[in-house]
Protein backbone atom coordinates (compact mmCIF):
# COMPACT_ATOMS: atom_id res chain seq x y z
CA UNK A 1 0.00 0.00 0.00
CA UNK A 2 1.29 3.44 -0.96
CA UNK A 3 1.93 6.49 1.56
CA UNK A 4 -1.32 8.37 2.38
CA UNK A 5 -1.27 12.02 1.88
CA UNK A 6 -1.32 13.62 5.63
CA UNK A 7 1.63 11.05 6.61
CA UNK A 8 5.54 11.84 7.15
CA UNK A 9 7.38 11.12 3.79
CA UNK A 10 9.22 7.85 4.37
CA UNK A 11 13.07 8.94 4.98
CA UNK A 12 15.62 7.65 2.84
CA UNK A 13 19.37 8.41 1.56
CA UNK A 14 20.04 7.03 -1.98
CA UNK A 15 23.22 7.61 -4.57
CA UNK A 16 22.99 9.72 -7.62
CA UNK A 17 24.55 9.20 -10.72
CA UNK A 18 27.66 10.16 -9.79
CA UNK A 19 27.57 7.68 -6.34
CA UNK A 20 26.96 11.10 -4.03
CA UNK A 21 24.51 10.39 -1.47
CA UNK A 22 21.06 12.01 -1.40
CA UNK A 23 18.62 12.01 1.66
CA UNK A 24 15.05 13.26 1.69
CA UNK A 25 15.72 14.76 5.20
CA UNK A 26 18.60 16.64 4.14
CA UNK A 27 15.71 18.79 1.53
CA UNK A 28 14.12 19.79 4.23
CA UNK A 29 12.74 23.42 4.02
CA UNK A 30 11.63 23.35 0.61
CA UNK A 31 9.11 21.04 -1.16
CA UNK A 32 10.45 17.52 -2.95
CA UNK A 33 8.87 15.82 -5.56
CA UNK A 34 9.45 12.46 -6.30
CA UNK A 35 8.98 10.09 -9.54
CA UNK A 36 9.46 6.36 -9.45
CA UNK A 37 10.12 4.81 -12.45
CA UNK A 38 10.27 0.94 -13.57
CA UNK A 39 12.94 0.71 -16.15
CA UNK A 40 16.13 3.43 -17.41
CA UNK A 41 15.83 3.72 -21.19
CA UNK A 42 12.36 2.24 -21.70
CA UNK A 43 9.67 3.67 -23.65
CA UNK A 44 7.53 5.18 -21.23
CA UNK A 45 9.75 6.01 -18.51
CA UNK A 46 11.58 7.88 -21.24
CA UNK A 47 8.67 9.95 -22.45
CA UNK A 48 7.50 10.55 -18.85
CA UNK A 49 10.89 12.23 -18.10
CA UNK A 50 11.73 13.81 -21.09
CA UNK A 51 8.31 15.93 -20.52
CA UNK A 52 9.53 16.68 -16.86
CA UNK A 53 12.98 17.72 -18.21
CA UNK A 54 10.99 20.03 -21.06
CA UNK A 55 8.71 21.53 -18.24
CA UNK A 56 11.22 21.63 -15.28
CA UNK A 57 10.20 25.04 -15.28
CA UNK A 58 6.83 24.37 -13.31
CA UNK A 59 8.91 22.76 -10.05
CA UNK A 60 11.79 25.50 -10.58
CA UNK A 61 9.05 27.78 -9.54
CA UNK A 62 7.71 26.21 -6.85
CA UNK A 63 10.96 25.97 -5.32
CA UNK A 64 10.19 21.87 -5.54
CA UNK A 65 13.61 19.77 -5.90
CA UNK A 66 12.94 17.08 -8.17
CA UNK A 67 14.43 13.34 -7.51
CA UNK A 68 13.99 10.12 -10.20
CA UNK A 69 13.91 7.30 -7.84
CA UNK A 70 14.50 3.70 -9.93
CA UNK A 71 16.05 0.22 -9.22
CA UNK A 72 18.36 0.15 -12.20
CA UNK A 73 22.22 0.41 -10.78
CA UNK A 74 23.44 4.37 -10.71
CA UNK A 75 25.85 3.51 -13.63
CA UNK A 76 22.78 3.00 -15.51
CA UNK A 77 21.09 5.67 -14.59
CA UNK A 78 23.84 8.13 -15.28
CA UNK A 79 24.21 6.60 -18.78
CA UNK A 80 20.44 7.29 -19.16
CA UNK A 81 20.69 11.04 -17.75
CA UNK A 82 23.63 12.01 -20.33
CA UNK A 83 21.81 10.06 -23.28
CA UNK A 84 18.60 12.59 -22.32
CA UNK A 85 19.76 15.57 -21.11
CA UNK A 86 18.33 15.18 -17.50
CA UNK A 87 19.39 17.81 -15.19
CA UNK A 88 17.59 16.61 -12.34
CA UNK A 89 18.66 14.08 -9.77
CA UNK A 90 17.86 10.18 -10.56
CA UNK A 91 18.97 8.25 -7.79
CA UNK A 92 19.48 4.26 -7.26
CA UNK A 93 16.98 2.44 -5.38
CA UNK A 94 18.94 -1.55 -6.31
CA UNK A 95 20.74 -2.46 -3.46
CA UNK A 96 19.47 -3.36 -0.78
CA UNK A 97 16.99 -3.67 -3.97
CA UNK A 98 13.57 -1.63 -4.07
CA UNK A 99 13.91 -0.37 0.11
CA UNK A 100 12.85 2.73 -0.95
CA UNK A 101 10.12 1.84 -3.29
CA UNK A 102 8.92 -0.69 -0.73
CA UNK A 103 8.39 2.04 1.57
CA UNK A 104 6.60 4.41 -0.57
CA UNK A 105 4.52 1.20 -1.30
CA UNK A 106 5.31 0.88 -5.28
CA UNK A 107 7.58 -1.92 -5.54
CA UNK A 108 6.47 -4.56 -7.22
CA UNK A 109 7.94 -8.09 -5.39
CA UNK A 110 6.96 -10.19 -8.59
CA UNK A 111 8.44 -8.39 -10.79
CA UNK A 112 11.38 -6.59 -9.20
CA UNK A 113 10.84 -3.01 -10.31
CA UNK A 114 9.20 0.49 -8.52
CA UNK A 115 5.42 0.99 -10.37
CA UNK A 116 4.75 4.23 -11.27
CA UNK A 117 4.41 6.38 -8.37
CA UNK A 118 4.48 10.27 -7.73
CA UNK A 119 5.11 11.92 -4.75
CA UNK A 120 4.97 15.42 -3.92
CA UNK A 121 5.74 16.35 -0.32
CA UNK A 122 5.76 19.80 1.36
CA UNK A 123 8.80 21.80 3.21
CA UNK A 124 7.66 19.93 6.41
CA UNK A 125 8.30 16.66 4.82
CA UNK A 126 4.30 15.64 5.08
CA UNK A 127 2.97 13.55 2.14
CA UNK A 128 1.01 16.37 0.35
CA UNK A 129 -0.24 14.32 -3.21
CA UNK A 130 0.64 11.35 -4.78
CA UNK A 131 -0.73 9.12 -7.47
CA UNK A 132 0.32 5.76 -8.82
CA UNK A 133 -0.24 4.32 -11.92
CA UNK A 134 0.33 0.67 -13.14
CA UNK A 135 2.60 -0.21 -15.97
CA UNK A 136 2.05 1.41 -19.06
CA UNK A 137 -0.19 4.39 -18.24
CA UNK A 138 2.13 7.63 -17.90
CA UNK A 139 1.14 10.07 -15.19
CA UNK A 140 -0.12 13.53 -16.79
CA UNK A 141 2.23 16.78 -16.73
CA UNK A 142 -1.03 18.48 -15.75
CA UNK A 143 -1.56 16.39 -12.42
CA UNK A 144 2.54 17.13 -11.25
CA UNK A 145 1.26 21.09 -12.16
CA UNK A 146 -1.85 20.93 -10.00
CA UNK A 147 -0.16 19.38 -7.42
CA UNK A 148 2.64 21.96 -7.77
CA UNK A 149 0.23 24.88 -7.64
CA UNK A 150 -1.56 23.82 -4.26
CA UNK A 151 1.91 24.54 -2.74
CA UNK A 152 2.00 28.35 -3.59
Amino acid sequence: MSVVVGEAAPDFSLTDTHGTPVTLSGLRGGPVAIVFVPFAFSGTCTGELCELRDNIAAFEDAGAHLLVISCDPSHALRAWAEHEGYGFDLLSDFWPHGETAKAYGVFDESRGFARRGSFLIDADGVVVWSVVNEGGQARPLSAYREALAALV
